[in-house]
């Protein structure tokens, strides 16, 4: 019995299987800034380019190691945060809630801890010697915010009564006050050091708009970070376009009478363009190449200072 022909009008498997789209394998993070995100270098960094931008845009000059304080306190932070959310997640069999970073931290957890405790004690001795007692007075404000959401994030004990009720008087979300609390301590050297005509002069206002425009920034990072990790639908994109138009406008209302302060609005409308590009992008990138291009977005002040 002779075999049947195939209908010539109809394409082969062969054709069919070459048309068909191949997907592409998502991209990595180069070593180096695997490596930068993965061992919490990242936020330093960050907090190092605000506090520079800030200080620039307001033309106030920052000692060094007033960067170099944030940036070891911040190094502290966030080695404790992910130790102890590894901590967590692993004795209550909640693995699957883990990534990269707190894998990265929990294998090499003794290396960190002492790097995390050194830097501690770098900061306290930078603190004592070098911040005058007024300054770390007022400072010691936002250490006990940071002191206060770090303890109820990773306490088992029920959060104080005073802190519920101001809880649920201002019920804001995890990201917000992190975003709130980072800028805070970017920018609160910076007010710390301008002249009492300077505080009671037109530039006040603006820059504490900019603040509040980089904590929108850094709540948005958090928020599409989470998103992206939790597979949670969000209008990441719409957020994003909304803060950058309203850096847009703010630059333009304030281009001809505080140019710097003008370009910083620019830099932080860019890092939110960034993080709406890395939303539609985020299929080609592998998780840890997206969380750590999420906060190389951020760094978009540090054009600022290469002037």
């Amino acid at each position: 019995m002779p075999l049947p022909l195939a209908n010539p009008s109809a394409p082969s498997q062969t054709c069919a299987k070459a048309s068909a789209p191949i997907p592409h394998a998502p991209l990595h993070a180069p070593a180096l800034i695997r490596y930068w995100h993965l061992a919490s270098l990242d936020a330093p960094t960050v907090a190092i380019a605000w506090s520079l931008a800030f200080a620039w845009a307001a033309a106030v000059h920052l000692p060094a190691w007033v960067p170099l304080l944030l940036a070891l306190g911040t190094f502290t932070v966030y080695i404790g945060d992910r130790l102890l959310d590894a901590r967590a997640a692993l004795r209550s069999g909640a693995v699957h809630t883990l990534r990269d970073r707190h894998f990265f931290h929990w294998r090499h957890r003794r290396l960190l801890a002492t790097l995390a405790g050194l830097s501690a004690i770098a900061a306290a001795a930078l603190l004592f010697t070098l911040v005058p007692v007024v300054t770390r007075e007022r400072d010691s404000v936002l250490a006990a915010a940071a002191l206060a959401y770090f303890s109820g994030v990773h306490s088992r004990r029920p959060m104080p009564t005073r802190l519920a009720t101001l809880h649920s008087a201002v019920p804001l979300s995890k990201e917000m006050l992190v975003g709130l609390l980072f800028t805070t301590g970017c920018v609160l050297p910076v007010f710390s050091r301008l002249h009492a005509n300077v505080a009671l002069s037109s530039r006040l206002w603006p820059l504490l708009s900019a603040a509040l425009f980089f904590a929108a920034i850094a709540w948005l990072n958090c928020h599409a970070i989470d998103r992206w990790e939790t597979a949670t639908p969000s209008r990441i994109i719409a957020a994003a376009s909304l803060l950058a138009l309203a850096g847009l406008s703010l630059a333009f209302a304030l281009a001809s009478a505080q140019p710097r302060l003008a370009a910083l609005f620019i830099a932080g409308s860019a890092s939110a363009l960034l993080l709406a590009l890395l939303h539609r992008s985020r299929t080609r990138l592998t998780p840890l190449a997206l969380r750590a291009a999420a906060d190389l977005a951020l760094l978009t002040p540090l054009l600022l200072l290469a002037r």
